[in-house]
């Protein structure tokens, strides 16, 4: 039997909660370190998961990027790379808590860049203006938003660095997801309001992913959590 829908919020609150502490400890650990590389980083991370919270499924690859391989959207597969003493690094982890999916990701600059930094700083203010216009208009498509986001990207200096900025997110398996279905992400193809109900008439839950880049400097940075709850 399906959750009723503040139940399945909650959850997804509660899944986006635990990957949030997920983070706040990668953080507190160290765990992106310089002289480490890529897959380690990332294979500590998911023992990590495991021992804070039991969680051993993600529902899509786990990332963990730095360096030109920031420049990278999600579907490419870079090979690994050790991490480097002045580096921006970025984690994308999609963790399952309760049969409920998190997607959520941070940046971290190791060393003194003042560029990384700010393009850090930018990451969450960039996310809290396109929430912004995500609550400002009741009917925004996913085209309307994607555009928005591109130009505040702009604004703040930046490009972005993918052909989306957000898709579908809730309980696992959710409805499948790909490149041909425009209508499950937020990118200029997707004329439908994000606001609706999916083919089984539960709400559709958006996550919002702001990826910046600096092609001529040759980095970019991460940043995703859920939009709509």
């Amino acid at each position: 039997m399906a959750d009723d829908e503040p139940t399945r919020a909650a959850r997804l609150l509660d899944a986006q909660a635990k990957a949030a502490l997920l983070f706040a400890e990668i953080e507190e650990r160290g765990l992106v370190a310089a002289g480490e590389r890529e897959r380690a980083v990332s294979d500590r991370v998911r023992d990590l998961a495991n021992e804070m919270f039991g969680t051993t499924r993600h529902w899509h690859k786990r990332i963990v990027r730095s360096g030109p391989n920031t420049l990278l959207p999600y579907k490419e597969n870079p090979p690994d790379r050790v991490i480097g003493a002045d580096d921006i690094v970025f984690a994308d982890f999609g963790p399952i808590f309760e049969e409920y999916e998190a997607d959520f990701g941070r940046t971290f600059v190791l060393g003194d860049d003042p560029v990384k930094r700010r393009l850090r700083a930018a990451l969450p203010e960039v996310f809290a203006a396109g929430r912004r216009s995500f609550e400002a208009d009741p009917r925004i498509t996913g085209a309307a938003l994607h555009a928005e986001v591109a130009r505040l990207a702009r604004e703040a200096g930046w490009e972005l660095g993918g052909w989306h900025a957000g898709h579908l997110v809730g309980e696992f398996p959710h409805e499948k997801i790909d490149g041909a279905d425009v209508e499950s992400y937020i990118t200029p193809g997707n004329d439908t309001p994000l606001r609706r109900t999916d083919r089984a008439g539960r709400a559709c839950h958006w996550i919002l992913e702001i990826h910046l880049v600096d092609r001529e400097r040759g980095f970019g940075g991460f940043h995703e959590e859920l939009l709509t709850l």
